[in-house]
């Protein structure tokens, strides 16, 4: 027999990035993001950010060290989780609360439920979503340029008028990473251009949160209030950079658009009608956890299968 032939499991035809390079290619496209939240917020941005990485690549270490499982610090998942949820945070909250909840990311959210690609839910914002509960003080606590005071979603919610450019530029409170749009977008499209994500799930995820406000923000279509909404909060953020996550978002294109459709929905039910002025990162938690379901009921049928239809004895006999 010819030593040409090769006897493989699947798959056989295997892509050019792995794991390590496609979370490099993440962490290169929130550099405009985490840069212009250093300048907007200065060097203790910059210092919660550095701790919630080295916290996560550390957490994910020593977990494995403990049970003895190989380690996978080297394929700058920790990294990316580190970087994400510290750019969801305000600059302003104390260190060791950042420190707590990158460890509940990587260990709680990810390493217990058998590390990456095993993950229920996106592990940056399971350790969000675990500050705001432990420490919903200081979580939205915001300040800029020394001044506390209210996020323009939180004006917005209020009936008060937000500068919508100051909002695409980003000259406005919020978390580390949320407050430029414009810069976020520039990461999106690097990604886009780099193959890591398409626009499907933040596409549906967008156009339905429009259509959402639209129908139930009570300013109908009003671009201005939907711009502003659209470059307020971590809604850019979210659905480019941590909707799109591998491993909890659906692999199906109709589970994608399902997806897609509850992350809009959820987030215009949580800004609109819940007592807080955001509600991205509970939208796409709750959108994780449906994931299961929507692939289940999304899959395609395998070709030349067909529904087994009941015979008339069986439906008889029923």
């Amino acid at each position: 027999m010819s030593n040409l032939l090769k006897v493989s499991s699947s798959p056989h035809v295997r892509a050019k990035d792995d794991t390590t390079r496609i979370m490099l290619y993440v962490i290169l496209a929130l550099m405009p993001t985490t840069i212009f939240g250093v300048i907007n917020f200065g060097l203790r941005a910059l210092l919660l950010v550095v701790v919630c990485v080295l916290t996560c690549v550390v957490s994910e270490y020593l977990f494995e060290l403990a049970v003895g499982k190989k380690s996978t610090i080297k394929d700058l998942s920790a990294a990316v989780t580190g970087l994400l949820l510290g750019l969801n945070l305000p600059y302003t909250l104390p260190v060791w609360q950042a420190v707590l909840g990158s460890i509940f990311a990587i260990v709680v959210v990810k390493m217990l439920f058998g590390g990456i690609g095993q993950n229920f839910m996106n592990p940056a914002l399971g350790g969000r979503a675990f500050l705001v509960i432990s420490f919903a003080a200081t979580m939205t606590h915001f300040e800029y340029d020394g001044v506390s005071g209210a996020t323009p979603l939180q004006l917005l919610k209020n009936g008060e008028s937000v500068n919508t450019l100051d909002m695409l530029i980003g000259r406005t409170g919020g978390t580390i990473g949320e407050t430029s749009a414009l810069c976020i977008l520039i990461g999106a499209i690097i990604l886009i251009l780099l193959g890591v994500i398409d626009l499907l799930i933040p596409g549906i995820y967008i156009l339905t949160f429009v259509a959402f406000i639209t129908l139930f923000g009570g300013h109908g279509f009003d671009t201005a209030y939907i711009v502003a909404h659209l470059c307020g909060g971590g809604l850019m953020l979210g659905a480019f950079f941590m909707a799109t996550d591998y491993v909890t978002s659906p692999i199906t294109p109709a589970g994608k658009v399902l997806f897609g459709i509850c992350l809009g929905v959820l987030t215009g039910l949580f800004r609109l009608f819940g007592n807080s002025a955001e509600g991205v990162s509970f939208a796409i938690i709750f959108s994780n956890l449906l994931v299961p379901l929507i692939e289940k009921v999304t899959v395609p049928r395998a070709f030349g299968v067909v529904k087994e239809k009941k015979t008339k004895e069986v439906k008889a006999n029923e």
